[in-house]
């Protein structure tokens, strides 16, 4: 029989929770001896907090793909890139795995395919922040930065910062029913 854990509900979600979101995932690893962690930001604000929090673990920054909001450009600067890589985290830009190639043919001809429809469904269903928590740790999977099948904390949130933690046993995007959401640390309750 396990322990249940207590969840954190924010009354709102956002950035203002990025501390606290931070600080209960630092000690939820401490306490189930989790080593894999993997968190998502934009411009690098929350990757900056998140390498003083989680040093010596395997922590992995999910970043959004270049092009993203506009071609040719990256939201997260070379400068906090490298320093992030710096203090031994890894830093992954790729497309992001609920929409790829599929978010073309949404923009381009109004139709929604099935992996956005996962997408919508998570964000819309439980919060931005499980959505992305879930895709960001298919991504770090499918570089090979997590191991499959393994317990990984990933973080995550509702615009900027981090609002959203969960324990999960890692998959690969092709594995993708194989992942398994084995525990919500926090999570926005309005969203």
């Amino acid at each position: 029989m396990s322990v249940e854990e207590k969840v954190v509900y924010f009354s709102k979600p956002g950035e203002e929770n990025t501390d606290l979101t931070l600080r209960l995932a630092k000690e939820y690893a401490e306490k189930y001896n989790i080593k894999h962690i993997v968190v998502a930001s934009t411009t690098g604000r929350t990757a900056l907090k998140a390498i003083k929090v989680f040093k010596g673990l395997n922590l992995v920054i999910v970043t959004h793909s270049t092009g993203f909001v506009k071609p040719n450009f990256q939201e997260m600067p070379s400068d906090i890139r490298s320093r992030v890589e710096s203090e031994g985290a890894k830093v992954l830009t790729c497309i992001h795995a609920l929409s790829g190639v599929e978010r073309a043919f949404r923009r381009e001809f109004g139709i929604w395919l099935p992996v956005e429809l996962i997408a919508i469904t998570l964000r819309r269903v439980f919060c931005e922040g499980i959505k992305v928590a879930i895709e960001i740790t298919l991504m770090a999977v499918d570089a090979g930065l997590i191991p499959e099948g393994e317990d990984v904390i990933a973080i995550a949130g509702t615009g900027r910062g981090a609002d959203t933690a969960l324990h999960l046993k890692s998959a690969s995007t092709s594995n993708f029913l194989r992942l398994k959401v084995r525990r919500i640390i926090c999570k926005p309750d309005t969203f």
